[in-house]
């Protein structure tokens, strides 16, 4: 995290932390030490940018969530999204996978056989937006929505998709549970995006080309935090650059995080913790039965 002024539209940038997974490089920006949540957005992961050779994919074997939808949106390569509710569906750039997890679901994310027999470039964000207290434990659901389901802005040299919620007065069709904004941003050289703040929280994430806020550049894999209610300027300096923009209003109280579990109360983690060790969980995924992922010792 950098030292910044009183004055500055920053209050918090995070230099997520990075790990291998085999195939690819993970970034994880939220939580954090210094930034736990923007609004409902509790959990950021970037994803690549990789080439995965040739008889190799990614392979996210069945785990399970509890109290929050997982939000994946990709910018390049597929994944198979496989769950306990049935669905199977292939995700493709521009397009959205939003499971609502509630009491409890279980999921698998592979790549095609199709996509295993070439080199495949895989790059995308991965995020967890946590359900309000009175909707934890809501029915599990499965969505996805293709490119016709998000409205996209052009103009004076930006692109703006918006992905999830309301932003710059366009609302996209994604179903969420409480007031958030989520948008994929592409700026060429010179291009400025002024962030609305009618949201308290805010947030950028940097994924291509260096943007400048008050004359301080940033490079790519930085999480922005923006202060509330000051406004923020992002300019592409240097070339074109693209970033995911994302906030909402604050959680309704605070969020524990336990490996794949989200919610308000710790004995609910604890209740689900024992429910996967104990098969409690509804743990068969369709076309995806014979492997799992264990209950860690530590997250």
């Amino acid at each position: 995290m950098s030292e910044l002024s009183p004055e500055s539209a920053l209050e918090t940038i995070v230099v997520p932390r990075a790990s291998d997974i085999g195939n690819f490089e993970v970034r994880r920006a939220l939580p954090s030490m210094h930034k736990r949540s923007v609004g409902p957005f509790v959990f950021l992961d970037e994803m690549g940018p990789a080439v995965v050779p040739a008889g190799k994919g990614m392979d996210v074997r069945p785990h399970p969530h509890i109290g929050l939808a997982t939000v994946t949106y990709l910018y390049d390569g597929s994944i198979m999204h496989r769950d306990g509710l049935g669905s199977i569906q292939l995700i493709e750039p521009g397009e959205i996978n939003w499971m609502t997890a509630g009491r409890g679901i279980v999921h698998s994310e592979r790549s095609t056989p199709e996509a295993r027999r070439v080199d495949q470039r895989l790059f995308g964000l991965q995020m967890w937006v946590a359900l309000p207290r009175d909707k934890e434990e809501m029915e599990p659901a499965f969505d996805h929505y293709g490119l016709d389901a998000q409205p996209v802005l052009e103009g004076e040299g930006a692109w703006v998709r918006v992905v999830a919620g309301s932003l710059f007065g366009r609302t996209s069709t994604v179903q969420t549970q409480s007031p958030l904004f989520y948008g994929d941003v592409r700026l060429q050289a010179g291009a400025k995006l002024d962030l609305p703040a009618e949201h308290i929280e805010r947030a950028a994430y940097l994924v291509q080309g260096t943007v400048q806020v008050q004359g301080q550049d940033h490079e790519p894999g930085r999480l922005l935090a923006f202060a509330p209610g000051r406004p923020v300027t992002l300019t592409a300096v240097g070339g074109p650059a693209r970033f995911a923009v994302l906030g909402g209003e604050p959680l309704d109280g605070p969020r524990f995080v336990w490996w794949n579990f989200v919610s308000s109360r710790k004995e609910r983690i604890e209740q689900a913790k024992q429910d996967w060790q104990r098969n409690r969980f509804d743990q068969v995924v369709p076309g995806d039965t014979t492997q799992f992922i264990p209950l860690p010792e530590k997250p």
